[in-house]
């Protein structure tokens, strides 16, 4: 079956381009040129991923993901934002968002993160008893996307889920910086570095219940897990 994809872009031109070239390469697009419109068929349908334009009329798109984390945590969230934005680029990561794209893009750079996502959340899909993975106090359901600690849960996006992962595998150890962007983020650049600093945060205050885990912070080298 086709993947789904909701575009959101409300630039006539380029999303009529974007969306035949990703119609063209094999996806089933729902393009919407408003956050509104976009929100109506979140509650009405299922999607494999979103591609969000942060400047949209009637809804944002930072108000749109947060709306569809509510309904799904796991569903890839693709921001497409303006180069010189860093701020917004920090702000959706830190909604909830995977990546984002700058803009002006390649098409084939789209393409290229489009397959990287739905690859991924497949792969999570079709594993088999995958083994919890303990670390304090707390239990992480990889295959499920889901962090337990004394009956109480929450739900990982993909991201978080496979940052973690990766963490607790290499636990006590230092990892470096680059390695964690090339093995999670599939690439290793300046921008992805603060994107990596905003799911750290994240999970330090997922984290901070049990005092005695920490993720310290090894200045100009990685990250260490420590518990």
């Amino acid at each position: 079956m086709k993947a789904t994809i909701l575009y959101v872009e409300d630039d006539e031109s380029l999303g009529f381009v974007t969306r035949d070239n990703l119609e063209i390469a094999g996806y089933q697009i729902t393009h919407c040129t408003n956050g509104l419109e976009a929100l109506e068929h979140i509650k009405k349908n299922t999607f494999d991923l979103c591609l969000l334009d942060v400047m949209l009329p009637e809804m944002d798109g930072f108000t749109l993901a947060t709306e569809i984390r509510k309904r799904d945590t796991h569903i890839p969230i693709l921001f497409l934002t303006a180069k010189s934005l860093k701020e917004d680029r920090l702000h959706g990561l830190r909604l909830g968002a995977d990546d984002y794209i700058t803009k002006p893009f390649s098409i084939e750079e789209l393409i290229l993160k489009v397959e990287v996502f739905l690859r991924r959340s497949r792969n999570t899909g079709t594993v088999i008893d995958q083994p919890l993975l303990k670390v304090g106090q707390f239990e992480l359901d990889h295959k499920n996307l889901s962090l337990a600690m004394e009956g109480s849960s929450r739900k990982l996006t993909q991201r978080e889920a496979d940052l973690l992962k990766f963490l607790i595998e290499n636990k006590n150890q230092v990892v470096q910086r680059g390695m964690i962007l090339e093995k999670i983020w599939g690439e290793n650049d300046y921008f992805l570095g603060r994107s990596l600093d905003v799911f750290i945060s994240r999970l330090r205050k997922y984290l901070k219940t049990d005092t005695s885990l920490k993720i310290e912070n090894i200045h100009g080298v990685g990250f260490r897990l420590i518990g």
